[in-house]
């Protein structure tokens, strides 16, 4: 395949197989949220949030292996998420789904380049802006123009800076420390942290888990790698990828107990900028630093490659045919301005990863069961299956005043569970 080819921008040079598939998942999914919200989730529901929030990654990965080996066999002509909706769904049904899949892309994205702004402002003594415009730059070059090529040809270098840097710096630290001291200071500053019995962190992770299987279901990129990894071994290398991210919130999870041990803190934030202080040696500091911008360049990138390629392949195409010429013009110019609309609201906004998680579970959760009707199904369905997510969402947010932000996802899930299901039933009766 040409690399001037389109096809080649949209799934690369070759079929991936497991050593590989789990690098490119990785290097999709270790992000800017999860060195954010990892901390702030152990300092928010103690130990047992912690451990929730791996859980929430890792479940999810294992849980789409599954339906990722059933996307193989029931699609194997297709590219995108985008081409299987297209595929099963009437009209409305359909632009209603990739309305979701643009709204939730823009989040996504969002999130990593707010990251970026809180880390390039802790840790760098210059305005968030040029800093900002020179990660959506590099970003652009490398997802926006790119490709996945490009993508995979990165891949291994971010995963080796992402787990070099979550094992080096906690063993450096534990060793010049020891394990004891850290335990004590914990208990004495942060008893909190060690509390197992809380009601409040087992009920987060059980919707941490149900947000985790929303994202990844809905999520473009992951969409596209189930595509290029080869058939038979799609199940295992989700399985192994989220096995693998689970340690990567436990490692930076004890990143932060080595800060906070001699002491308490204000600002959950502002302990990153004092973890590069406390490290001091240069080499870690770099890792650190190359280990951050590297978990969010990269989850930037994919995101953004998956986004361009659904604008271009599932929405432009679908009005009229295109060149290969056209595609790579649209290209150029949607992510080049999806870059400048991040850049613009990155430097302005600095809204709390975690709320925004929570904020965005509606949408999540209440996707989930008509995305698996979408997948398992043998036959094309009608509206009510995507619209159902828009009920659950709605009503999600409309029992928020009555219940907290917890409840209120569950409810999301329930309602567009509820109305699947018993579309499911009355269509078995019938036939």
């Amino acid at each position: 395949m040409k690399r001037y080819d389109y096809q080649f921008y949209i799934s690369g040079a070759a079929k991936l197989g497991i050593g590989f598939g789990i690098v490119s998942l990785l290097a999709r999914w270790v992000t800017g949220n999860t060195i954010l919200s990892a901390p702030e989730t152990l300092i928010k529901y103690s130990l047992t949030g912690g451990i929730g929030y791996s859980l929430m990654g890792a479940f999810a990965l294992i849980f789409f292996g599954f339906i990722a080996k059933k996307i193989r066999e029931k699609f194997p002509d297709q590219q995108t998420i985008g081409d299987v909706l297209k595929q099963k769904l009437t009209a409305s049904g359909y632009w209603y789904m990739i309305s979701v899949l643009f709204l939730t892309s823009l989040y996504s994205l969002f999130i990593q380049a707010m990251g970026a702004g809180i880390l390039i402002h802790i840790i760098f003594p210059i305005p968030v802006f040029f800093g900002m415009l020179l990660l959506l730059g590099f970003c652009y070059l490398v997802g926006g123009v790119g490709g996945l090529y490009r993508l995979h040809q990165l891949s291994g270098v971010n995963v080796v800076l992402i787990f070099g840097a979550v094992i080096v710096i906690p063993v450096y630290f534990y060793i010049q420390e020891g394990v004891h001291p850290v335990y004590e200071g914990i208990k004495l500053y942060h008893p909190y942290i060690l509390f197992f019995k809380n009601t409040e962190a087992i009920w987060f992770i059980f919707t941490a888990v149900l947000i985790g299987c929303g994202q990844v279901i809905t999520d473009r990129a992951t969409w596209q790698r189930i595509f290029i990894i080869q058939k038979e071994k799609v199940q295992m290398t989700f399985t192994l990828a989220g096995l693998i991210w689970a340690t990567i919130p436990l490692a930076l999870s004890s990143l932060l107990m080595i800060i906070i041990f001699e002491r308490s803190f204000e600002n959950i934030y502002s302990l990153l900028f004092e973890l590069v202080d406390k490290i001091q040696t240069t080499m870690l500091i770099i890792l650190f630093v190359l280990f951050c911008f590297s978990a969010i360049s990269s989850a930037i990138s994919a995101e953004l490659h998956a986004t361009t390629t659904l604008f271009v392949k599932n929405v432009m195409a679908v009005f009229r045919p295109l060149t290969d010429r056209d595609k790579w013009r649209y290209t150029y110019t949607f992510s080049g301005g999806v870059c400048a609309l991040l850049l613009v609201i990155a430097s302005i906004l600095t809204p709390n990863p975690l709320e925004l998680l929570f904020f965005f579970g509606n949408i999540y959760a209440s996707i989930i069961v008509p995305m698996l009707y979408i997948i398992l199904s043998k036959k094309n369905l009608p509206a009510i299956i995507p619209f159902s997510s828009l009920i659950g969402v709605i009503g999600g947010y409309l029992s928020s005043p009555l219940t907290n932000d917890l409840k209120a996802i569950w409810v999301s899930f329930s309602i567009s569970g509820f109305i699947c299901l018993s579309l499911f039933i009355k269509e078995y009766l019938a036939s």
